[in-house]
């Protein structure tokens, strides 16, 4: 350490030298260590490069280091094929189909290498008649690879064993200065994947940097794109969005953007009422919060806080037409998903989930008997909780309900019992009375004495 600082000091001042189209940024200017290397990138890096292959972290690790974030997962790119980065790594397995990628196993901890890719020159491009790419799996070289990568931030290239950033499309200034640049020109990188369009709201957010003018200015006019996007993709980009931790700056982006319409149709209703949209953020603050404290967060209990004012405007509708409440909200509950799934496909195994908290919505209501208690041993309670106390803070309900189960699940049994509500009028249901038992007949069909 005392070499270093004394290094830095008094020897000659750091410079960013070229390696062909590269531009080579040392350690003492950009200051990531090698230390700061999650085990299992160093190891496939390491074991890479001693096998004669090329190795480096890529992407939003080195993107996040540079902005003294702590990386979520660490990715490796090499020029090693699959099967050569499967040989090298004994417990390994390749996956993917349009892209085969290698995860490599160090206990817990998954490392995702990919082999360098290429551009597909356009005469020998796959798309669609919106020119969205539906195939570019070529294997190419280091700087190929940069030039396919959606924006200069993500296109960096670190090797752990010189501590040394490549850079090949000023991606190191555009980090530093907080500036997210898409590389090449943003309208045919757009109509290439228009999925770029959302992940530049999303990265901006979420890293508190400014999009750079030519990057957004085309999105306002290509937004429309966004319906060609496969579902599972979308849904996929949504999520990413919605659990970044900073899920309200990016629905502001969106908004200030409009590119929520169509991308998240239910905020299109949601956003305009005054209740709904104080609902919704408080949902998603509460989503924020509670990943800040490394608190696991429901996808499911999200998606039905997103929805739920959809529900409950479905529910109140049949309702005033004279169906019975209980069966008016399971209708209601089908028609909402039913129509959601035609826009953003959530997956069913959500959807247990979310109409079991819709359902304990209006049990919340009942604190007479032994109701209260029944409700207490369901499984979804806790999340039913939850979802009532943002119902309480937006308005929606009193806030007297909320403090009241606060109090029950924790009261002592005396406390339970005062705390009942009277029962109602017509709130008791009639037992039913056991058929009386017809005597035992002998065999000459004589009852019994």
């Amino acid at each position: 350490m005392i070499k270093k600082f004394l290094k830095r000091v008094f020897g000659k001042p750091a410079k960013i030298k070229s390696a062909g189209n590269a531009r080579v940024v040392p350690f003492e200017l950009h200051d990531v260590a090698r230390e700061q290397i999650s085990y299992g990138a160093k190891k496939v890096t390491d074991g890479l490069q001693a096998a004669g292959y090329q190795a480096y972290v890529v992407g939003g690790a080195v993107r996040d280091l540079l902005l003294k974030r702590t990386p979520k997962d660490f990715d490796v790119a090499t020029d090693a094929t699959p099967e050569e980065v499967r040989r090298v790594f004994r417990r390994s397995r390749i996956i993917g189909r349009r892209f085969r990628l290698v995860h490599v196993m160090f206990g817990e901890e998954v490392v995702e290498v990919s082999t360098f890719r290429s551009m597909i020159e356009a005469e020998d491009a796959q798309t669609d008649e919106h020119g969205r790419l539906l195939r570019d799996n070529q294997f190419g070289d280091q700087e190929q690879d940069a030039a396919r990568r959606d924006f200069t931030a993500n296109a960096l290239f670190y090797d752990p064993s010189t501590q040394e950033i490549y850079d090949y499309h000023g991606g190191y200034a555009d980090t530093r200065n907080r500036l997210l640049r898409m590389i090449g020109d943003p309208v045919v990188r757009y109509r290439e994947d228009p999925v770029r369009m959302v992940r530049a709201v999303r990265l901006s957010a979420k890293l508190g940097m400014q999009i750079d003018a030519a990057t957004a200015a085309p999105i306002g006019g290509m937004k429309d794109l966004l319906d060609n996007v496969p579902q599972a993709r979308l849904l996929d980009e949504v999520l990413k969005m919605l659990l970044s931790g900073h899920s309200v700056e990016c629905i502001q982006q969106l908004r200030k953007m409009n590119l929520h319409n169509g991308l998240l149709p239910l905020l299109d209703v949601i956003l305009e009422q005054p209740m709904g949209e104080k609902f919704v953020m408080l949902a998603l603050r509460n989503t924020d919060e509670r990943l800040s404290q490394e608190k696991t967060v429901s996808p499911a209990f999200l998606f039905a806080a997103l929805l739920w004012h959809e529900v409950l405007a479905a529910w109140n509708l049949r309702v005033q037409q004279g169906e019975r409440p209980v069966g008016a909200m399971h209708a209601a509950m089908d028609e909402v998903l039913g129509k959601q799934k035609e826009q953003l496909a959530i997956p069913h195994r959500h959807d247990a989930v979310m109409k079991e908290i819709w359902l304990l919505q209006q049990r919340f209501e009942q604190r007479a008997g032994q109701r209260p208690f029944r409700l207490l041993e369901q499984p979804r309670f806790r999340a039913g909780f939850d979802f009532l106390l943002l119902r309480c803070a937006s308005g929606e309900v009193d806030d007297e309900l909320g403090l009241w189960w606060d109090e029950f699940q924790d009261a002592s049994d005396e406390r339970r019992a005062e705390m009942l509500q009277p029962e109602q009028a017509g709130d008791k249901k009639r037992r039913r009375r056991k058929p009386r038992k017809k005597p035992e007949a002998t065999a000459a069909g004589e009852p019994v004495a």
